[in-house]
């Protein structure tokens, strides 16, 4: 689990494709591996990964080829850069929102528009994932916890980010264009409820309760 809080700018130094997928070799001078072990899960891009081999400033992990199929990984080269993220601890500020790191889809940039001392980004919305975007609730792109501040509602294809310069200076933001695609988690509290609330009446399993009126009455909630 991350909090959607970039942590540190890798670069992508090896892509090895293999049968089963790729292994990726990751640098970074700023990410802390003092306390990585292999095992552990680090956000890269978005995308939980699992480290299979690591030094002070670097990691390798394995990419499944389900992961290469959902993720915007066809658009990645070596040299590129990447938002970075370990797993949270259970003393981490909160200072995001709860990202699974699984991704739903790969969205695309369609504009980058400067407004003040800001960027507004029009980022194109998967049919499939649209309901479960709602404007001021929260989105991951590319592994960053951002506010939705906008919905297109004529066509219901499209949202806005707007993104304040920290922001675009601690995260890959810098080096978006028009035409950039990137992964796209949706809200993991939205997708629960979906779940939830379209379940059949008939799938839900009966629960036997022991409160009975005569419980009640000897209780003092009834007279």
């Amino acid at each position: 689990m991350f909090t959607g809080i970039i942590e540190a700018i890798g670069t992508i130094k090896a892509i090895n494709i293999n049968a089963q997928g790729a292994r990726l070799v990751i640098a970074s001078n700023n990410l802390d591996m003092s306390d990585v072990k292999l095992g552990d899960s680090i956000s890269t891009n978005g995308i939980c990964l699992t480290v299979v081999e690591f030094d002070q400033n670097s990691y390798s992990a394995d990419v499944s080829n389900e992961t290469l199929q959902r993720t915007g990984f066809a658009h990645y080269n070596v040299g590129m850069q990447v938002n970075l993220e370990k797993a949270m601890l259970a003393s981490t500020r909160f200072g995001g929102h709860m990202v699974s790191g699984h991704v739903d889809g790969v969205s695309e940039i369609l504009s980058i528009i400067n407004n003040g001392n800001s960027i507004e980004y029009w980022l194109s919305m998967p049919t499939e994932l649209a309901h479960y975007i709602a404007e001021k609730g929260s989105v991951t792109v590319d592994g960053t916890s951002l506010t939705v501040n906008a919905l297109d509602e004529s066509s219901n294809s499209k949202f806005r980010l707007t993104i304040v310069p920290h922001t675009v200076k601690e995260t890959v933001f810098a080096h978006y264009k028009v035409g950039t695609k990137v992964n796209l988690e949706v809200d993991l509290i939205a997708r629960y409820l979906e779940r939830l609330l379209t379940k059949e009446a008939t799938e839900m399993p009966a629960v036997k309760s022991n409160v009975t009126e005569s419980l009640l009455k000897k209780s003092g909630f009834i007279k």
